[in-house]
């Protein structure tokens, strides 16, 4: 911030964003610093090129102004983004109660012992939208970090997929093992009990035999039958 004795000027460099035909603006704040009204105005080396709202005004006692300084849209660039273009700020004290309208060029003129205090500010460009860097071995403006999730994710669904298809004969297995066990055991049981009825029908007939010479009779074929019938059903069931 300027020590002037009139206005406080902040910044002192009017720094632009420069993009090739794109206008860009600045601004400028203007304090009174003194008890009396200041008038001030804005002159450049370049005004077909620079546009000031306001060039001129009047600032109260206390008070701030803002200036909007707005650079007009440039065909190409300057040779190192280096600017001579220059800004003069005059400020005087004027008559108490003064206006805009009031001023005139004879105020700022040094004559008569009258204080005209005067601040050259430069113009400063700067890039607007500043080149990122790329990382190397990127395709097309992707990451290498980008790709690597990528294939991440890849090789994670693969691995999902894999480890469902494990997973499922073995669900499979674990649904059918009850009924597995359950069959195996009826078919213990109708074993063993087939194995118990043949036993009964040997003894069977070895008594038949005993008692009818070693013919056969018909107890002997109605209790064979049934022996045939119920293997047959325990042989179907299992």
């Amino acid at each position: 911030m300027s020590t002037g004795d009139l206005l406080s000027i902040q910044p002192l460099e009017l720094k632009f964003p420069f993009e090739v035909k794109k206008q860009s603006s600045c601004s400028l704040q203007l304090t009174n610093k003194t008890t009396n009204y200041v008038a001030f105005k804005v002159k450049t080396t370049n005004p077909k090129k620079y546009c000031v709202r306001p060039n001129a005004g009047v600032v109260l006692p206390g008070t701030t102004c803002d200036v909007t300084v707005t650079m007009q849209a440039q065909k190409e660039a300057p040779p190192d983004m280096q600017c001579k273009d220059k800004f003069l700020l005059q400020s005087v004290v004027a008559p108490e109660g003064a206006t805009t309208k009031d001023i005139t060029p004879e105020m700022f003129n040094k004559e008569d012992g009258k204080i005209v205090e005067e601040f050259k500010l430069r113009v400063i460009y700067f890039p607007a939208n500043p080149p990122s860097p790329v990382p190397e071995g990127s395709d097309e403006g992707s990451s290498p970090k980008a790709s690597v999730l990528d294939n991440g994710n890849q090789n994670t669904s693969l691995f999902d997929a894999v480890s469902r298809s494990l997973e499922e004969p073995k669900e499979k297995s674990s649904e059918a093992s009850p009924m597995i066990s359950k069959l195996t055991g009826e078919k213990t049981a109708a074993l063993q009990q087939t194995q118990k009825l043949r036993h009964e029908l040997d003894v069977l007939r070895k008594e038949i035999s005993k008692n009818s010479g070693g013919g056969f009779s018909l107890l002997f074929v109605v209790l064979f039958g049934l022996l045939g019938i119920l293997v047959g059903y325990f042989i179907n069931k299992t």
